[in-house]
């Protein structure tokens, strides 16, 4: 690897820190740019109405750099008619969250803080003409809710209210945090929305409770209730209860080990489908069951699909819909509830589907899905669920831009496993010429990517494609998509075959003749930036650049700062840190410090909880004392496990993408100045 690289000349320098009208013209003359991805618009969520005629859903909308107040995304809500037509309902500057119907398909119901709210609140807007209207408020957030089939009763979960003594002593000063001692729990309550006087009952479970639904004849409340309202116990300890909602008792408890994912009612009441895990060490849920009402026990419908179910609704009650990711493709079948009958109804190959809303009746559909080509919108499905018709189009201007070929990629790991990938290839490519390369890691690792639109804030995708980049997306073992199995080949082995994975598809790269390899660079969030730390150091030789986002450097003190550790130790490491102290330490980015000659970028929320901020400035004060390369560390504050305002998000692109311009396409050395000329793309 090279310590400064050549230069590409005068004008290559410039473009690496031009302000925005040259580096649009070095975009490639209308490819994607960094200011492009800054207003992408993406459909969150989608539900079809009861009666089938109308579909809701939401939709992400970036605040306008320099325009709008700093924060998070604004949230739509729009409404797709029967005649397929959309209209924004409630826009502009809103957060529209947890979209439902009433039972008649009259209204649309929303959790949004508006006018004088405090908290979240319910809301209601009517279809036909109408404003929105504050239904039921609570003493605390509403985090979620259920209206009852009779479309009066709300069943609704929120945090008990703050007691006057405590009010005044946090008043006073006294506002100290006792660690995984002082939670509240997420509770259930139910209210008649119709009555005078909306008296709230509080249900006596005993746990947080995480999410509520009402099974379709109003027998039966399914909620997944975790023993504290802690993330480790959400994650790893949540189950499946069933309760009367005239007792407010449980009937029962499902018997299902480690995670747990998306559920739904059979239309009937008698039966509720739901993805589990295969067992307390399965990395990631994705096992398609069934379980009768107030039963423990349950069935799973797919054993040994070498893939994983995300979203599961039900056709009749007899048939369940589900989409399963298999390798980079999603795929829509239908399976009978005894597990019988399974059948594809879309098959892969086309947009990569992630979610799923049916009527009433069975007979209409919604999906949301991507491509390459665009980000997630709204899809209906035929009548003979055949065939899915692409109803929504927030990106319009997309169809200006010029996009790089997009294609899978598997290659062969040196033990002889097939690895599967995405990658972007340079938008205007010349056979014959090598391309550096930029390798993105996803987080996890029991994740996966996709072959649907992969650019984004932290990602650059098309973006670096247009100046002249390869982007390679590899889906290393014990990534999702490929079986139980595939996910659980790096347990108990941290930072051994997984990551040499990524070294061999960098090879594979070269080997073809695309590659320069001494222009590449590495970089990912969260577990992907673990990756990126371990190319800064244990494979520094292969790679020119790193940037490393909320990634771990130090195994042992992760551990101890993280708030999964029991999901570090059940689905990842399989023993404790003083079992193994050799495992951690050797598994550790700065246990190899001394052999990092990569210039590295290290950038971290100093809000997260996951992945705590110390682990970049762990690495960073290690890359720092070594010497042989250069290291910056950018905080941002307030932010967590991933950047969600737009300054952060804009900052971030901004340094990931110069970075890399400087240390594969530019002169090297030093690194660029630590300011920021915000007004560049």
């Amino acid at each position: 690897m090279r310590l400064k690289f050549h230069v590409l000349g005068l004008l290559a320098l410039l473009l690496c820190v031009a302000a925005f009208p040259a580096t649009a013209t070095a975009d490639a003359e209308n490819g994607l740019t960094l200011r492009d991805v800054a207003r992408v618009q993406t459909v969150t969520s989608s539900r079809i109405s009861p009666d089938g005629r109308r579909i809701a859903y939401t939709v992400a909308v970036p605040r306008k750099l320099f325009e709008e107040p700093d924060g998070a995304s604004w949230v739509e809500l729009h409404v797709i008619g029967p005649d397929g037509t959309a209209r924004g309902f409630i826009t502009g500057q809103v957060n529209v969250g947890a979209i439902a119907w009433t039972p008649d398909s009259r209204h649309v119901t929303f959790l949004a803080r508006r006018g004088d709210d405090t908290d979240n609140a319910l809301y209601r807007i009517p279809v036909d003409g109408g404003e929105a209207t504050r239904w039921f408020g609570h003493d605390t957030a509403i985090r979620g809710y259920a209206l009852a089939p009779d479309g009066r009763t709300l069943a609704f979960i929120a945090e008990p209210a703050e007691d006057e003594d405590a009010r005044k002593r946090r008043e006073q000063g006294f506002s100290q945090r006792i660690v995984e001692e002082d939670w509240k729990p997420r509770q259930l309550h139910l209210v008649d929305l119709g009555a005078e006087t909306q008296d709230v009952r509080t249900m006596a479970l005993e746990g947080s409770v995480q999410q509520v639904q009402w099974s379709p004849d109003g027998e039966r409340l399914a909620i997944k209730l975790a023993p504290r309202e802690l993330i480790d116990d959400v994650i790893m300890q949540t189950r499946i209860a069933f309760v009367d909602p005239d007792a407010g008792v449980l009937t029962a408890t499902v018997d299902t080990p480690g995670k747990l994912g998306d559920m739904a009612w059979a239309p009937d009441g008698g039966h509720l489908a739901f993805i589990t895990a295969e067992d307390p060490n399965d990395p990631r849920e994705g096992r398609l069951a069934v379980a009768a009402r107030d039963a423990t026990e349950w069935r799973e419908l797919l054993p040994g699909l070498e893939g994983h179910v995300w979203q599961v609704a039900w056709r009749d009650a007899r048939r369940v819909l589900y989409i399963s990711h298999e390798g980079v493709w999603s795929r829509l079948g239908e399976v009978r509830r005894d597990g019988s009958n399974d059948r594809t109804l879309i098959a892969t190959g086309g947009p990569v589907w992630d979610g799923i809303s049916v009527s009433s009746d069975g007979r209409s559909a919604a999906l949301t899905a991507s491509t390459p080509e665009h980000p997630r919108e709204v899809f209906r499905l035929a009548s003979n669920f055949r065939g899915a018709e692409r109803l929504t189009d927030h990106n319009p201007w997309l169809a200006e831009r010029r996009l790089a070929p997009q294609e899978v990629v598997r290659y062969r790991a040196r033990d002889g496993l097939e690895i599967e990938g995405l990658l972007i290839r340079p938008l205007d490519e010349q056979a014959g010429t090598r391309y550096p390369l930029i390798l993105q890691v996803h987080g996890g690792p029991e994740a996966h990517y996709s072959n649907h639109w992969l650019t984004g804030y932290s990602m650059p995708g098309q973006v670096a494609a247009a100046r002249g980049y390869a982007v390679f997306y590899p889906n290393y073992r014990a990534s999702t998509g490929r079986g139980v199995e595939f996910s659980k080949l790096n347990h108990g082995r941290p930072a051994a075959e997984e990551f040499d994975d990524l070294v061999d598809g960098v090879d594979h790269l070269i080997d073809i003749g695309l590659v320069d390899r001494d222009r590449v660079g590495i970089t990912g969030g969260s577990y992907g930036g673990y990756a990126s730390a371990w190319g800064a150091t244990y494979y520094s030789e292969r790679f020119a650049a790193a940037v490393s986002f909320v990634g771990i450097s130090d195994k042992i003190s992760m551990m101890g700062t993280s708030d999964i550790p029991v999901e570090l130790y059940q689905v990842h490491y399989l023993t404790w840190p003083w079992e193994d102290w050799a495992l951690y330490r050797e598994a550790s980015p700065i246990y190899y410090a001394d052999r990092s000659r990569t210039p590295t970028l290290i950038l971290h929320g100093d809000a997260d909880p996951r992945v705590h901020v110390s682990q970049s400035m762990i690495l960073y004060r290690y890359l720092k004392l070594a010497g042989q390369a250069p290291v910056r560390l950018v905080l941002y504050p307030g932010e967590g496990h991933g950047n969600s305002r737009a300054a952060s998000r804009w900052d971030y692109s901004l340094r990931l993408m110069r970075w890399m311009d400087h240390y594969l396409k530019g002169e090297g050395g030093d690194p660029p100045p630590w300011e920021v000329d915000y007004e560049q793309e």
